[in-house]
């Protein structure tokens, strides 16, 4: 199985910036990435995808705050967050085609 580490959460003011990053062990197949997020008490949610393609998808929430990206060479998954909200507070996880899930990253935002 693929191992997924994501890294980079913690505690910004409202309004700041924060990004994450997300490696994995191996990358066998070409696979869609993507960063989900879930708060206590609510359910998972998705926040961005990326296809091999280069092709991205947003959710409502984060539309044009965050942007997701993947380093061609290493593979390493990106989510670079701006303009956070206390909303996003959250456990952020990393995951390759909705199969294999890192076990998160927490970001706070007060």
């Amino acid at each position: 199985h693929v191992q997924l580490v994501e890294s980079g959460g913690g505690s910004v003011q409202a309004g700041g910036s924060l990004t994450l990053s997300c490696v994995a062990s191996e990358y066998t197949r070409e696979y869609c990435m993507g960063w989900s997020r879930q708060a206590p008490g609510k359910e998972r949610e998705g926040v961005a995808s990326i296809n091999s393609d280069g092709w991205t998808a947003y959710g409502d929430s984060v539309k044009g705050r965050f942007t997701i990206s993947q380093d061609a060479a290493t593979k390493v998954l990106y989510l670079h967050m701006n303009d956070l909200k206390p909303e996003d507070t959250a456990m952020y996880f990393c995951a390759a085609d909705m199969e294999y899930w890192g076990k998160g990253t927490q970001v706070t935002v007060s």
